[in-house]
């Protein structure tokens, strides 16, 4: 199970993430326009690395929506290979079961 903390910590990076969406959006078409003078790009630019660092979109960090765990997370369940088997073993997940041969 992953400390209270960091799952806290993902979700407030998410929040971030989607609160400046726009902005960044924004600055990034403006910094990729070749129709706007330089000194605009370069404002922009500025404007951009000014931004926190923790509203850029790579800075989510996928997790187990059932433990926590931030490595081995399937992205199509949203949950870690542990939790993955366990369910599937109990056949908890519909369409997933135990394969034998």
């Amino acid at each position: 199970m992953a400390r209270k903390s960091s799952i806290e910590s993902a979700e407030r990076i998410r929040r971030k993430v989607e609160a400046k969406k726009a902005t960044r959006a924004r600055l990034k078409a403006l910094v990729m326009d070749k129709k706007v003078s330089p000194e605009e790009r370069f404002a922009a630019q500025l404007k951009l690395a000014a931004m926190p660092r923790t509203s850029s979109a790579t800075r989510i960090r996928n997790r187990c929506m059932i433990t926590g765990r931030a490595r081995g997370v399937y992205r199509k369940f949203n949950i870690s290979r542990i939790m993955l088997r366990e369910m599937a073993a109990e056949g908890l997940i519909p369409g997933v079961y135990k394969a034998s041969w």
